[in-house]
């Protein structure tokens, strides 16, 4: 007979410490063993082989294994699609309860779901707990229970509502015991799911509390190091959300702040799943976007000829990620110079970011081009040279990613700012039908 076990399904939690779900499995008393998936539902759409984030997954969870056989327990890794990994792990063990935290993506709420069932159908319970963000869901809602879709208030109300002891860590160590006694010599390699190494330099998981110290009054600026970069981690639980937050809420509360603004994301697509792919605010449906292909290209490649702009291209391009700041001006171009659907925008920056978290950037995208909750209003449209007169007044962050800038082989502007403008406001206001 089958000794009874329990799962803990690693997701965007890459971690063994202060993980909720994890706690709560290993308190079960249960033996628990810790499975991730590497989902092909999300792999099969990747473009190309080399996806840095799949590599930093995969090395993340190497380090797991080792951890875990560190005390006579493994880590067993799958590749494939979830309903036929659990259909085949419910033969292989005898399932009692599956563990795992939230996620509140549109697809991983679908998919979950179908888990759920399919392990309830068999039998088996499935826990799921709260654990890349400090509230979720309703825990912050207006008084009459409806979501905020105003960030300040939300805010307010975020910061009335948050104690110490949100920030307490899980001592999952303490019941490291519990992990089931095994060990698992296959481990899919990235060649085998179809992707291949590649050279990328990831971001500490370290918080430097001297960035941290003087954020407030450095963090607009791309040409230094004024941004914790630990926004990877977060993405990917490799760090605890409540170690992050901690350590904002004794130091930094423009930091805090930010990190409020990822909570709000969070929210918001919890509430209105349908923003992940549609305008926010409705009356956004009617812009008529150009959708120029080759105005698109130009401005994936870093060629438009407004320097700020393309230097935050190239720096998405060779590195994975891209200042926050110049994340601002570059959608702003996009969606307003160009008048590029924002979506366009944001399927890129997903291709791209080592970052990428799906409220966050749709977040961020419908923000600048006005169609969002407590978006950028129509009217603001970022001037790319007082832009870099603000934030790069040396050009020295210019000159690191467009050394040709100066010189004849520079593109000349792709649009020039003042036409752009305008002709930016018209459609707006056309659209939108104001005056």
């Amino acid at each position: 007979m089958k000794e009874e076990v329990n799962f803990f399904w690693i997701r965007r939690d890459l971690r063994l410490t202060d993980n909720a779900g994890l706690y709560h499995a290993l308190k079960d008393n249960q033996k628990v063993i810790p499975v991730f998936i590497f989902d092909r539902n999300i792999l099969d759409k990747l473009e190309g082989k080399k996806d840095a984030r799949v590599q930093f997954l995969h090395q993340e969870l190497l380090k797991i294994k080792e951890e875990l056989r560190a005390f006579g327990s493994d880590l067993l890794v799958e590749h494939g699609f979830p309903e036929e990994v659990w259909t085949k792990l419910l033969e292989e063990h005898a399932i009692k309860s599956v563990y795992t935290n939230e996620d509140y993506e549109p697809y991983a709420r679908e998919r979950d779901g179908k888990i759920r069932k399919l392990l309830e159908n068999k039998g088996c319970a499935f826990h799921s707990y709260k654990d890349h963000v400090i509230f979720e869901k309703d825990e912050i809602v207006k008084d009459n229970g409806d979501p905020y879709v105003v960030y300040t208030p939300y805010s307010k109300k975020w910061l009335a509502s948050f104690t110490r002891g949100m920030t307490e860590s899980f001592p999952t160590e303490e019941y490291f015991d519990s992990f089931y006694r095994f060990q698992v010599d296959s481990f899919p390699s990235l060649e085998i799911m179809g992707f291949e190494p590649c050279q990328v330099n990831f971001p500490s998981r370290d918080i430097d509390v001297s960035v941290v110290d003087h954020y407030g009054e450095r963090r607009d600026t791309p040409s230094i190091k004024g941004t914790s970069r630990i926004s990877m981690h977060l993405r990917f639980g490799t760090v605890s959300i409540r170690k992050v937050t901690a350590i904002a809420q004794q130091r930094s509360s423009s930091w805090l702040n930010e990190l409020i603004w990822r909570n709000f994301y969070q929210m918001i697509i919890w509430f209105f799943p349908e923003s992940a792919t549609n305008n926010f605010r409705e009356a956004y449906d009617a812009v008529k976007w150009r959708n120029n292909e080759d105005e698109f290209q130009a401005w994936c490649e870093g060629r438009t000829g407004y320097p700020i702009v393309d230097a935050g291209m190239r720096e998405l391009n060779k590195t994975g990620f891209m200042h926050n700041r110049v994340r601002m001006i570059t959608a702003s171009f996009l969606a307003k110079h160009l008048l590029v659907d924002w979506r366009w925008g944001e399927a890129y920056f997903a291709s791209k970011l080592l970052d990428f978290e799906l409220a966050s950037n749709v977040g961020g995208w419908q923000w600048a081009s006005g169609s969002g909750c407590d978006a950028a209003p129509y009217f603001r449209v970022f001037n790319p040279e007082l832009q870099t007169k603000k934030f790069d007044p040396e050009l020295k962050y210019i000159r690191k990613w467009v050394p040709e800038y100066g010189t004849t082989s520079y593109p000349r502007p792709i649009v020039e700012h003042k036409i752009a403008r305008e002709r930016a406001l018209s459609t707006y206001k056309k659209a939108l039908k104001r005056d």
